[in-house]
C-alpha cells in the first residue's frame, strides 16, 4: 500500500492496476535480455516467490519521473543518494529492490502486453486518455484506477470506473 500511495502522491494517473502471481516460466520470458547474467536466476525467482502488483501509470514523461521516484537499481546507492525513492525506502538488495520500472516508452508498451494482455494501448489513447486529458479526473478506489469524472455521455467508461 505504501508504493500505492507513492504513485497517487506524485500525481501519476493509474490506467490499469492488476495483482497477479506469475510462474518461474512467465518470470524467464519477462527478463530473457538478463538470460546468463549473474543476477538472473535470483531476479526469476523473487519474482515468482509471491505476488506482483503490476500497473499502467500515465503522467507527462511518466518513464523518467517514475525512473526518479523508484531510485537506483542497487539498493545501497538509493538508500545514500535517494532515501525517499521506493528503493531507498523499501529496497532489500539489488535484486530485492520492490519495484520494475520500463527504461523507455518502447519497453514499457512490450512490458505492458505481458502484463496486461487485454489492454489495447491504442484504444486507451483513442477513447481514454482524451477524456482524462479534459478532466476533471478522480480516483476510484473500488476499482484502482483513475477515472474522467467529466460528463460523456454515449462514451465508453474505462474498466473500474462507475458512472
Amino acid at each position: 500500500m505504501a508504493i500505492h500511495q507513492q504513485i497517487l502522491s506524485h500525481k501519476f494517473l493509474i490506467v490499469r492496476t492488476r495483482e497477479l502471481l506469475w510462474k518461474r516460466e512467465d518470470c524467464r520470458r519477462f527478463y530473457r535480455e538478463h538470460e546468463g547474467r549473474f543476477f538472473y536466476q535470483r531476479l526469476v525467482e523473487f519474482m515468482a516467490s509471491g505476488p506482483i502488483r503490476a500497473y499502467i501509470l500515465a503522467h507527462e514523461d511518466a518513464v523518467q519521473l517514475w525512473r526518479t521516484l523508484m531510485g537506483p537499481t542497487r539498493v545501497f546507492q538509493a538508500r545514500h543518494t535517494a532515501p525517499d525513492s521506493i528503493r531507498g525506502s523499501f529496497g532489500l538488495t539489488d535484486t530485492r529492490n520492490t519495484t520494475h520500472g520500463s527504461d523507455c516508452t518502447v519497453a514499457a508498451s512490450r512490458e505492458i502486453v505481458a502484463f496486461f494482455p487485454d489492454f489495447s494501448e491504442q484504444r486507451w489513447y483513442e477513447e481514454e486518455e482524451p477524456r482524462l486529458r479534459l478532466g476533471p479526473v478522480q480516483y476510484s478506489p473500488e476499482g484502482g484506477i483513475h477515472c474522467a469524472t467529466g460528463p460523456n455521455p454515449g462514451q465508453r467508461q474505462s474498466p473500474g470506473c462507475a458512472r
